[in-house]
């Protein structure tokens, strides 16, 4: 996990002087990049061995380590981050389509290099190796998940793996009851505060089957249920004068970044088989328009 990602979402595990650091941090690390760690304890109002231990606790050597991990990570982010508010903020009922545009596709942008620049190589492996095996896949996810869900559960069986989904969640939850040791439960839903999903996680996991979820890297439930857990990172655009929140439109590109690559690793692990089912899939259908 990298560093900037560790601050933004873990600071509930922090002391009221580590969230100051953070804050700080998080607030400039551009800044944070030229500093001694006297220069920022005396920002931060703390000793500099509170620095010091501070970023060991995050898994550096030293203050030195820790801000050539913060300056590596910017680099692969692309971008210079002097701001740590999200662009979504800054959209206006006064904007031409133009600056909206400009603005979701930084959000989307942002939402897909965040994702996967945090992905967790060893648990994805594992994720797609059980349902390379997998007896019977089940995908699913309510509201805008759902349709990342469907479109996963097409990818699949596209590739010659049963893949089992339904949009209701009572027969989402009576598939789960269904499942065995062999089968894969795949669920979808970024806040994982859904009390049906979270009932159908459950209900596979008693049944044995492997649960795996792709949700926030923040306090979702689903985390606690999960065998395997993919994170997705995601901040929705809003009209700033009304307040309100979009369609779900960056927790989908984060869930679709996610789901993408899945589908890719499997094609590559299935090699020829999947690359001919394709083909075939695809001839067929093109026949329909002859």
């Amino acid at each position: 996990m990298s560093i900037l990602t560790k601050l933004r979402y873990h600071s509930d595990q922090f002391s009221v002087n580590e969230k100051n650091i953070t804050d700080v941090i998080l607030g400039d690390p551009i800044a944070v990049t030229t500093m001694s760690s006297q220069s920022l304890a005396d920002t931060c109002q703390v000793s500099q061995s509170s620095i010091v231990k501070f970023t060991q606790k995050l898994g550096c050597k030293g203050f030195t380590a820790f801000k050539v991990a913060i300056s590596e990570e910017l680099g692969r982010q692309h971008a210079i981050i002097q701001d740590q508010s999200n662009l979504h903020n800054q959209i206006s009922a006064s904007d031409t389509l133009l600056d909206v545009a400009q603005k979701l596709a930084q959000e989307k942008t942002n939402s897909i290099l965040q994702t996967t620049n945090h992905l967790n190589a060893a648990e994805f492996s594992q994720v797609v190796k059980a349902l390379n095996v997998a007896s019977k896949v089940q995908i699913a996810g309510i509201g805008g998940s759902a349709l990342v869900a469907k479109d996963l559960s097409y990818k699949l069986m596209k590739i010659g793996i049963p893949t089992l989904n339904e949009f209701d969640s009572h027969v989402q939850i009576t598939i789960a009851n269904t499942l065995k040791p062999k089968d894969v439960f795949l669920v979808l839903s970024y806040s994982g505060h859904r009390k049906d999903m979270q009932f159908a996680a459950e209900v596979a996991k008693k049944k044995g089957a492997l649960v795996v979820a792709i949700t926030s890297l923040g306090h979702s439930p689903l985390r606690s249920i999960a065998d395997i857990t993919l994170d997705t990172i995601a901040e929705e655009p809003t009209i700033k004068e009304q307040g309100s929140r979009s369609s779900s439109i960056s927790s989908r590109t984060a869930q679709h970044t996610i789901i993408d690559l899945l589908f890719m690793s499997l094609v590559q692990n299935r090699e020829g088989d999947a690359t001919s089912l394709i083909r075939d899939v695809q001839g067929a259908i093109d026949t329909l328009s002859k």
